[in-house]
C-alpha cells in the first residue's frame, strides 16, 4: 500500500465493504485534491474516491450523485461511502472519457449533442435548495466576484511584475458589477461547475441520455441555467469546433422554450468571460502555488474564449476595462517559464 500512496483507513474501508483482497491501481488525478484508485477482484472493478476533508467534500458527493441518477443521468452508482474520511466507493464507468472516444474514432458533435440533450433535461426544473441532508448553495454575484479577480491576484504579477493596486482592482470590479445582473437569468437552475470534457464518459452501449456518464459534480450550486452549457462548449482544455456552438445553444433552447432568447445569450456571454477570467488565474495559479505546469498550454485558448464572450454588447464595461489593461498585445506564454 505504501508505494501507491493509499489515503488513510483505504484498506479497513475496503475490507469493511468487501474489497478486502483487491488490487488497486491509481488513476490520473486532477486540479482537485481528490484522487482515485481502481480496485480490482476477479471479475468485478470498481473506483475508490479519496475526497479528503476539509477540501472536499464526500457527502456533497454522494447526495449530488444521488439526484442526478434519480433523473436518470448516468452517474458512479456508489457501493459504499464513508464521508468522515472522505472514501467512496464507486461504480467503474470505464475509460472512454469524451477526449479518448472522439480520438478513437466517436462522432465529436453526437457527443456533444448528447451533452447538451442532458443539460436541457436536467433544467426542466429548478435545482433544490436541499438533497437529503445536504444543502445546495447559490451561485452568488459575491462568489462570482471572487472568481474573476483570480485573473489579477495570479495572472497580472506575471504580466506585470508586481500585485494589481487598488484602484485598478476596484475598477476591475466596478466593471464586472455593470453585468453581474444579466448572468443571473433563469437563475434557479443545476450548476455543476465542471461539466466538460474531462468529466464526461462516452457510454454508446446505453440508451438516449444514459450514454453520457457525469463525473465531476460534487461542487453543484444553483445558479444560471447558462453556465453549465458555457463550461461544456467553452472547453479551456480542448477546441470545440466552432460550428458546433450555435448548433448546441439552439439545441438546448429548443428543449427549453420557456426561457428568454435574449437574455440567455447575454447570461451565456457574462458566464463565459467569467469563466475564462477566473481559469486564467486558476491554471497560473496551478503552475505557481501546486507545482502543475501541464495548464499552461491552454492559456492562449483561454484568452481566445474570453475575447470571443467580450465582444457581446452585455460585455462592454468589461471589455472596456481589459482593453486598456489587459490588451492582447500585454498577453504571453508562459510555458518558457515553467
Amino acid at each position: 500500500m505504501a508505494d501507491l500512496n493509499m489515503p488513510e483507513g483505504a484498506r479497513a474501508f475496503l475490507n469493511a465493504n468487501g474489497w478486502g483482497g483487491a488490487e488497486i491501481a491509481p488513476l490520473a488525478g486532477d486540479a482537485s485534491f481528490r484522487r482515485y484508485f481502481r480496485v480490482r477482484d476477479g471479475d468485478r472493478r470498481a473506483v475508490l474516491m479519496d475526497a479528503p476533508p476539509p477540501n472536499e467534500n464526500c457527502a456533497a458527493f454522494v447526495a449530488i450523485d444521488t439526484y442526478l441518477a434519480a433523473r436518470g443521468i448516468s452517474v458512479p452508482q456508489v457501493f459504499a461511502s464513508a464521508p468522515a474520511q472522505g472514501l467512496a466507493l464507486l461504480e467503474d464507468l470505464g475509460d472512454s472519457m469524451f477526449v479518448r472516444a472522439i480520438e478513437a474514432g466517436a462522432d465529436e458533435a453526437a457527443l456533444y449533442r448528447a451533452a447538451t440533450d442532458v443539460l436541457a433535461h436536467l433544467h426542466a426544473e429548478p435545482m433544490a435548495e436541499r438533497v437529503g441532508e445536504h444543502l445546495v448553495g447559490p451561485y452568488a454575484e459575491e462568489r462570482m466576484a471572487r472568481e474573476v479577480a483570480l485573473v489579477l491576484d495570479w495572472h497580472w504579477p506575471e504580466l506585470k511584475g508586481g500585485a494589481a493596486d487598488d484602484g485598478l482592482r476596484a475598477a476591475y470590479a466596478a466593471a464586472w458589477a455593470e453585468v453581474w445582473p444579466l448572468a443571473r437569468a433563469h437563475d434557479d437552475r443545476l450548476v455543476q461547475l465542471d461539466y466538460h470534457s474531462p468529466n464526461l464518459m462516452w457510454l454508446p452501449e446505453r440508451d438516449g441520455l444514459a450514454r453520457v456518464g457525469v463525473l465531476d459534480f460534487q461542487d453543484a450550486m444553483r445558479g444560471p441555467a447558462a453556465y453549465d452549457l458555457v463550461s461544456l462548449i467553452q472547453d479551456p482544455r480542448r477546441d470545440v469546433p466552432p460550428a458546433l456552438e450555435p448548433e448546441l445553444i439552439a439545441r438546448y433552447l429548443a428543449v427549453r422554450p420557456e426561457f428568454d432568447r435574449d437574455a440567455f445569450a447575454a447570461s451565456y456571454a457574462v458566464l463565459g468571460a467569467q469563466r475564462a477570467a477566473r481559469i486564467l488565474g486558476v491554471f497560473v495559479r496551478l503552475w505557481r502555488r501546486d507545482g502543475k505546469p501541464g495548464y499552461l498550454k491552454h492559456i492562449p485558448r483561454v484568452w481566445s474564449l474570453l475575447d470571443r464572450n467580450l465582444a457581446h454588447p452585455a460585455l462592454a464595461p468589461v471589455a472596456c476595462w481589459f482593453d486598456a489593461n489587459l490588451p492582447a498585445s500585454m498577453r504571453r506564454d508562459f510555458m518558457g517559464d515553467a
